[in-house]
């Protein structure tokens, strides 16, 4: 049976699919040798292969909930992004400890960017929780990360969805999960249309900036996984079960055609 890897794109709250995602080849018996995660997927990749469930992940994600995860905003101006994500750190820390990859049963990588070089910063050993913040630092939104010797951001500058990455771990079948909709599809029909917010401007102006990226990156994968989310916005925490929903309905269209590949 070839190894099979998932490569878990970024995508904030549509990020959450990726459960629903795993939820499904968990239930049919699709086995997942390694992961590689940007981002939200980094976030729910180290949670799957610290040995947790897709169903434990899940509750953790809807217990959270929208109200607890607005309360983790702390503010850090002037510093490089306006969420120090101190408060958001310990939220991850509560969830899978302190752990280091060595300590992980399925191996991972989590992918940031060096915010001085530019440079594609893949991470696969130390600590977890510290690759998973720094793969989360949405820049302007996050403060960069210190690492070794370097200032980490958001991996999906660079590497949007790690095909790439879990390919040069040794996947002979690799799955890619991409929850950055297609360009030019509204995220809300023009009679709902309204002025976004800040953060939703940074956050919508990421994902367009990555698009192309996310494309090249797809193309090299033997499976993709779209689960269908242009009515979830980028910052739509409060509609966790309906990333999730979506990720397992995308799954389940392809599951015969991956059980096939294998």
């Amino acid at each position: 049976m070839k190894k099979v890897g998932l490569a878990l794109g970024g995508g904030a709250a549509r990020g959450l699919a990726h459960v629903g995602v795993l939820e499904v080849l968990e239930r049919e018996g699709v086995p997942v040798d390694m992961i590689a995660g940007t981002s939200a997927g980094a976030a729910v990749g180290a949670l799957y292969a610290q040995g947790k469930s897709a169903s434990r992940i899940k509750e953790l994600a809807l217990d959270t909930g929208w109200r607890r995860l607005v309360s983790l905003i702390d503010l850090a101006l002037p510093k490089s992004g306006f969420i120090e994500g101190t408060k958001i750190k310990n939220l991850l820390k509560s969830f899978m400890g302190d752990i280091s990859f060595s300590e992980l049963k399925i191996p991972l990588s989590c992918v940031a960017t060096d915010i001085h070089s530019g440079e594609e910063v893949v991470i696969s050993e130390g600590s977890v929780l510290e690759a998973v913040r720094a793969s989360i630092s949405i820049p302007v939104i996050f403060t960069a990360v210190r690492w070794r010797d370097r200032y980490l951001v958001d991996g999906g500058l660079v590497n949007p969805v790690p095909v790439s990455t879990v390919r040069d771990m040794g996947a002979e079948l690799v799955i890619a999960v991409n929850v950055i909709p297609t360009m030019g599809v509204r995220f809300q029909p023009a009679k709902e249309a309204k002025e976004p917010g800040i953060f939703q401007s940074l956050l919508h102006s990421f994902y367009i900036a990555t698009y192309s990226l996310v494309r090249s990156s797809l193309a090299k994968a033997d499976i993709v996984i779209e689960p269908k989310l242009p009515h979830i916005g980028y910052g739509d925490f409060h509609r966790i079960g309906d990333s999730i929903a979506q990720g397992e309905i995308a799954a389940k269209a392809l599951v015969e055609q991956i059980k096939q590949r294998l």
